[in-house]
């Protein structure tokens, strides 16, 4: 394992775990034996996983192994595919998301997602931080929704950058800003969970350092889950990480295990790019 233990890769991913000694409690989420059919192929095949609020979680694997689909299952994004169905047991501080009393609503408020492409709705930028809000009832009057408003930007690292142009279409931004902003506006229904999808994937170099230093301020503020075809990022932005092949969790653990030490041949072979 020598080539992977002195690689680039591995030396990312133990930068990533240097300040890692932290003292982990129960888990936000919990995944117990899930299963995700698409009709009747089965997409996902008996996976368990814990996310912290502690650390980032990143999900790695080639295309089409089931990473998306996995992570869209943690806020019941797949319910929205009418041949979808999941089994098994996902929890969010012990309570089933899946249960039939559960508020799909709410559920997607606590456990936010980012998407792959950035989605700012066609209104102003104050207007798209300022929707979550007010359709949750969380902001009574309009100094609190501006106070909502300018907090949520400052944790996305874009007020100083629109301060001054709340009014502007927030499809006016650079694709970077617009990924921020989507963020923000994660942020701003005071989630627990946020979930990103590829987030860096439409982004330039400059963009992408920008959303993972943010990625690095919130880790312990949310549990924060990153699906990325970029091991390079997992290993940069991660403490957590779970390889995915054909709908299979080969391997889970501390990010620098899975970069120097893996357990698993296939994981081995991922990694120092045998396929992929």
């Amino acid at each position: 394992m020598a080539e992977i233990a002195d690689s680039p890769l591995a030396n990312q991913a133990k930068k990533s775990l240097e300040h890692e000694n932290i003292e982990t409690g129960e888990p936000k989420m919990r995944a117990r034996d899930v299963d995700v059919y698409y009709g009747q192929k089965k997409a996902i095949d008996s996976v368990d996983i814990d996310v912290y609020t502690e650390f980032v979680t990143a999900f790695i694997g080639p295309s089409g192994c089931g990473k998306s689909t996995f992570l869209r299952a943690l806020n019941r994004m797949n319910d929205t595919i009418p041949s979808a169905r999941v089994t098994g047991t996902i929890e969010l501080d012990g309570e089933d998301i899946y249960a039939s009393g559960m508020d799909v609503v709410q559920l997607r408020a606590r456990v936010g997602m980012v998407f792959q492409k950035p989605n700012p709705f066609p209104k102003s930028i104050y207007d798209n931080i300022a929707y979550g809000p007010k359709i949750h009832g969380l902001a009574e009057a309009k100094p609190d929704l501006d106070n909502i408003v300018e907090k949520s930007l400052r944790r996305a690292g874009l007020w100083e950058e629109v301060k001054d142009r709340l009014a502007d279409s927030g499809t006016a931004l650079s694709g970077g800003q617009q990924q921020r902003l989507c963020i923000a506006r994660a942020i701003a229904v005071d989630p627990e969970v946020i979930l990103m999808d590829e987030p860096c994937s439409a982004l330039d170099p400059i963009a992408t350092a920008k959303i993972e230093e943010l990625i690095d301020e919130l880790r312990g503020r949310y549990g924060i889950v990153i699906v990325t075809h970029s091991m390079q990022q997992a290993a940069r932005v991660s403490q957590r990480t779970a390889f995915f092949h054909l709908g299979n969790l080969v391997e889970y653990g501390h990010t620098s295990d899975i970069f120097t030490n893996p357990v698993e041949k296939r994981t081995q072979d991922y990694i120092t790019g045998r396929y992929g």
